[in-house]
């Protein structure tokens, strides 16, 4: 069963009939609230454990075409949530004729939180999403991850193959977005290697995402995450969506090294585009071409933004990228 929000209730929508029934407001999670835009609507998605995740949907304009336009589901990153897409990058691919939907995984946004200390494992996180696909989406949608979730993707997409045990966890897929994403090995290649090369830079990534200092310092949060001309009010309003954002931490960063690299995909059944930002603070150029290399793609390098791709002053530069790449990978 979905949940569906609008307005002030909560529409429990029963898929087999599409019959809506309004009940009471659902309890709010985060004291900051994101408003959605024209179009959008927020669901929740209830998973086998009975958590539920929350969803936002921004269903495809209609085109006059045969051409045919894939879901595509987006999935964020540490100390962010679903809102971080329905900004900009819902509108824009919506209007281009696709039908998206913008996860908050557990413990973030306005999901429920697990009874634990973090949200969940890399395996727990991609089967949540599997488990969103296989009973919402219709058609093999294409995964667009950001950050961690370009790593949580990357363990879904290891394990697709001809194993139909696997294929029935997880649907098949027609493309993947890897955004600004974690390689393959995990942060620790990229923490040591500014350690040693940019010691200044290590130093302020530590204390801005492990101490969580970017929630109370707009420079450094600015400096994180966006680019040095977004204004002072623009910022602001991330940082404290951000500090709403993550009530738990995504993983157990310890075992989450401990468990990596994902394992290959030799011979993978289809497209995977590997996108990163020339001015990202986070993941450096040897974390984007480890990615590319893994996948045996070339990667593309975004100039001029950074991290936050898709909250980024320019962010219809890595947008338009994607649109082209899908352009392309539907011929």
């Amino acid at each position: 069963m979905a949940i569906c929000v609008s307005g002030s209730h909560t529409l429990f929508v029963n898929r087999s009939n599409l019959k809506t029934v309004a009940v009471l407001s659902r309890e709010k999670k985060m004291r900051v609230q994101y408003d959605l835009k024209q179009g959008q609507s927020r669901n929740f998605h209830e998973l086998p454990s009975g958590l539920s995740m929350e969803v936002i949907v921004q269903k495809g304009a209609k085109k006059n075409t045969n051409f045919e336009y894939p879901p595509l589901v987006f999935v964020h990153g540490s100390y962010h949530a679903a809102w971080c897409w329905a900004e900009h990058w819902l509108p824009f691919f919506s209007s281009s004729g696709h039908d998206c939907y913008a996860i908050s995984l557990l413990g973030q946004g306005e999901s429920d939180s697990p009874p634990d200390s973090v949200a969940g494992t890399l395996q727990t996180h991609a089967r949540d999403v599997a488990d969103f696909i296989c009973r919402n989406i219709g058609s093999p949608p294409v995964l667009v991850g950001h950050s961690f979730g370009g790593l949580i993707i990357q363990y879904y997409i290891s394990n697709l193959g001809s194993d139909e045990l696997k294929e029935d966890l997880y649907p098949k897929l027609k493309g993947a977005v890897l955004v600004c994403s974690v390689p393959p090995s995990g942060n620790s290649g990229i923490v040591w290697r500014y350690i040693f090369s940019k010691p200044i830079v290590a130093f302020k990534v530590t204390r801005s995402l492990a101490a969580k200092a970017f929630q109370t310092s707009l420079s450094l949060c600015r400096e994180t995450f966006f680019s040095a001309t977004m204004e002072d009010h623009v910022v602001r309003r991330y940082q404290e969506l951000m500090k709403e954002s993550s009530r738990m931490p995504l993983f157990d960063l310890r075992k989450l090294n401990a468990s990596l690299p994902v394992p290959s995909v030799p011979n993978c059944p289809f497209e995977i585009l590997v996108l990163g930002a020339k001015d990202d603070f986070i993941v450096d150029a040897e974390g984007l071409k480890e990615t590319a290399k893994f996948y045996g793609v070339p990667p593309v390098c975004v100039d001029a933004i950074a991290h936050d791709m898709m909250l980024d002053v320019s962010w219809e530069k890595g947008a338009e990228v994607i649109f082209s790449w899908l352009n392309g990978s539907e011929k």
